[in-house]
């Protein structure tokens, strides 16, 4: 079983000071193999706001693996967004934009999909799609994980434009065996398969520590995962400045693939 925490969307520049402490002890008590963060670090990108970002990451004990979200370049800065976008990314979080892990248990992706030119709407290029189709060739039995920040697909109740090509990645990560595409940026939490590839589970993040909540409180999710069998607690965090368990969701499949069903939701009380 491996056990991936997924954040996302912490914003520091609009984030709630009062949740970091409880985060990151939550963070260190639940020991995951990994935490997987899916950009918007920051706010604007400015250098504080990823000093604060650094600092809270040297905190953390478990290893992690990071992808810039469209946040994470300049908005008011055109020189540096459009020369420059990832400087201070790389020189604060990690100078690969597109990290990947492997270990005896899984295979970690991370896919840069930030556009400079359209800071809003993200960007899926011919490249990364060919990649995508050839990540996980040799991974056998392990799990195969991709991570980026804008959602491959929406809701109908979500206004913003899905990023362009979205639907070519998908069918990419489908082709290539990915079991579980982890992302963030609409700051709601989904956890569903995806419509067009069901042998993939989309897993979206809340934002963990932004004051610019969208329906639901502050949350991160905690992937207790198997090739045939994910299970997936949400942590939130209320106008308590404390973090709980709030519901546990568990999705299955056939031995050896197939599509992924949604097997049971709890809901925690008290």
């Amino acid at each position: 079983m491996t056990r991936i925490l997924h954040l996302s969307d912490l914003h520091f520049g609009r984030d709630r000071p009062e949740l970091e402490d409880p985060l990151v002890k939550m963070v260190n008590g639940l020991s995951p193999d990994l935490v997987a963060i899916s950009g918007d670090f920051t706010q604007r990108a400015r250098l504080g706001q990823f000093a604060r970002a650094r600092a809270f990451l040297d905190r953390l004990e478990p290893p992690t693996l990071s992808v810039p979200g469209n946040h994470d370049t300049p908005l008011d800065n055109l020189f540096l967004r459009f020369l420059r976008p990832f400087g201070r990314y790389k020189r604060a979080i990690d100078r690969d934009l597109e990290p990947r892990l492997e270990t005896s248990r899984m295979i970690v992706a991370g896919v840069n999909t930030v556009n400079r030119f359209s800071w809003q709407r993200g960007r899926f290029s011919d490249h990364t799609v060919r990649r995508m189709r050839d990540a996980f060739a040799d991974a056998g039995d392990r799990l195969r994980v991709v991570v980026l920040h804008h959602p491959l697909e929406h809701g109908p109740e979500v206004e913003k434009r899905l990023m362009r090509g979205a639907h070519d990645a998908l069918s990419a990560m489908h082709e290539g065996g990915a079991d579980v595409v982890l992302s963030g940026h609409l700051h709601n939490t989904v956890t569903m398969p995806f419509s067009i590839a069901p042998g993939c589970l989309f897993v979206q993040a809340g934002t963990g520590l932004s004051d610019r909540l969208r329906g639901e409180d502050n949350t991160f999710n905690l992937l207790s995962a198997t090739r045939d069998r994910i299970e997936i607690d949400t942590y939130g965090a209320g106008t308590r400045p404390d973090f709980e368990c709030t519901a546990t969701t568990t999705f299955t499949r056939p031995t050896g693939g197939g599509a992924w069903s949604r097997n049971g939701v709890a809901t925690a009380t008290g």
